[in-house]
């Protein structure tokens, strides 16, 4: 009885429900899984030996960002894009300085846009295709301004040509590799009911 006219003379006292407290499932997977795909995003460059001509023509950090925006949604993705390449320059110095930071913004974009372009288009498999290109364009459009400015406020002139090798000459083997692994990987969890529209709510 004492204990029930504490919370009477207090307003600022009140009872917190259980469920309040509890994380939504659908919202820890997604903690879990956005976790697993920085993870991916700092091992996978090994796969090119850190070799930034390697590097940047077959994209492996791209991968895992890209796949985040489709299986967590819009802010997951683009948490991941955003966080993965400086956290990566930051324990093994690579992307190198200021690209890393360039990337962080290329990244974010490619996982936004993923989430959201599956998010609003019809879920049929050649969207998954629509989305992923679509958000490739994006991402590279965002590398260049990016880069304009980063280059700008240093001594070196960010040029037409160094866009144009970057996003898309130099990329192309990158490129090929994301449209043929990327939507096989989202149908097949669309097949096994692992990717659910619930994640997006």
């Amino acid at each position: 009885m004492r204990k029930f006219w504490r919370f009477r003379s207090f307003p600022h006292y009140h009872i917190v429900d259980r469920e309040e407290m509890r994380v939504r499932p659908s919202s820890l997977r997604r903690l879990v899984l956005s976790g697993l795909f920085i993870a991916l995003g700092l091992v996978m460059p090994f796969l090119t030996g850190q070799i930034p001509e390697i590097g940047s023509m077959l994209l492996p950090m791209h991968i895992p960002v890209l796949v985040c925006g489709f299986v967590c949604g819009w802010p997951y993705g683009l948490a991941v894009g955003f966080i993965t390449p400086p956290l990566r320059h930051w324990i093994f110095g690579m992307p190198p300085m200021p690209n890393a930071i360039a990337m962080a913004f290329e990244l974010a974009v490619y996982g936004f846009c993923t989430g959201l372009f599956y998010r609003l288009l019809p879920k049929r498999n050649v969207f998954v295709y629509a989305s992923l290109i679509l958000s490739m364009i994006c991402g590279r459009i965002v590398w260049g301004i990016a880069s304009l400015v980063i280059y700008g406020l240093t001594d070196k002139a960010f040029t037409w040509q160094m866009f144009a090798a970057g996003a898309v000459l130099n990329a192309i083997p990158g490129i090929i590799l994301q449209i043929v692994v990327i939507p096989p990987i989202i149908i097949a969890l669309k097949r096994g009911n692992l990717l659910r529209d619930e994640l997006y709510l």
